[in-house]
């Protein structure tokens, strides 16, 4: 059985929240999962009887709404909604720690020019910080199309490093459980060469020869034999194109080791580039 069996949704009530729990909801629903609600409260330090019955009220106001949220649609789910004090990517990341969170599902800044240069500290510290799954979509504020829970098509991103092969068998369990068509994809990040004409060729060959020996060795690893795609160029880009093209539902990819800025750099530019929500794991 797929281990999603702990979902956490950090959430601070705006649109994009709405439709991140709309998201959530047909995955709790399919792999009866514990739902857990959280939403952070940052209070001010200074101690002053004025600041301090500031901060209960803002508590009171968080509580009423954590407690309002969607209460109608989640009430048939094992949920849990907890408020909690403190910097929130902090305590998003020890809240998924204390319940051994299998998946944190959030989203990024939604539609706006700014998606594509940041994805909001919250999100980036979460991402770096985290051990587990991270669900983000950048267009969650719409929620899901009525057939997003069939999954039709996973496409498997793999920069075909050490834990390639893990993320493949993460994208082929949930794969599996959905009854998708899965596609492992890696980008060949560039394909110049110093020559021309015959060398160029030649070089570009190589190359690509080179990685389709490297996803064999995958595949191999992972014990799953798929169709697998080979791309060239910008990879956040790449990526972009290729999930669109395949009509992808979801990608899977891997965030890489905390100390590999440039794993971290390509999956935050896949995040931001993604037509379609994005697993990193």
């Amino acid at each position: 059985m797929f281990p999603l069996k702990k979902i956490l949704l950090p959430m601070d009530f705006s649109e994009r929240c709405l439709g991140g729990a709309r998201y959530a909801i047909p995955l709790v629903e399919h792999f009866h999962s514990e739902l857990t609600l959280l939403h952070v409260i940052s209070p001010m330090d200074y101690l002053s009887p004025e600041v301090q019955t500031f901060n209960e009220d803002r508590r009171k106001k968080a509580s009423k709404e954590l407690d309002d949220f969607l209460c109608a649609a989640l009430n048939h789910l094992n949920t849990r909604r907890i408020l909690r004090e403190g910097d929130p990517a902090e305590v998003i990341a020890d809240q998924a720690v204390q319940d051994r969170s299998d998946l944190i599902m959030m989203p990024t800044h939604g539609y706006s020019p700014f998606r594509r240069l940041l994805l909001g500290s919250v999100t980036s510290k979460v991402l770096h910080d985290t051990a587990c799954a991270v669900w983000n979509g950048a267009h969650v504020a719409q929620g899901p199309p009525a057939e997003w829970i069939k999954l039709n098509h996973i496409v498997c991103a793999v920069d075909l490093g050490p834990h390639s092969a893990s993320v493949l068998r993460w994208a082929a369990g949930l794969a599996s459980e959905f009854k998708s068509k899965l596609t492992l994809l890696h980008v060949v990040p560039r394909l110049d060469s110093p020559g021309e004409g015959h060398y160029a060729d030649e070089w570009r060959r190589r190359l690509l020869a080179d990685a389709s020996e490297e996803i064999a060795k995958v595949q191999h690893s992972a014990g799953i034999h798929v169709e697998a795609v080979v791309e060239s160029g910008d990879v956040s880009k790449a990526v972009r194109t290729a999930a669109g093209r395949l009509n992808s539902d979801l990608v899977v990819i891997g965030r890489g080791a905390a100390d590999n800025a440039r794993l971290r750099t390509n999956a935050y530019g896949i995040i931001r580039e993604s037509p379609c929500p994005v697993v990193s794991v």
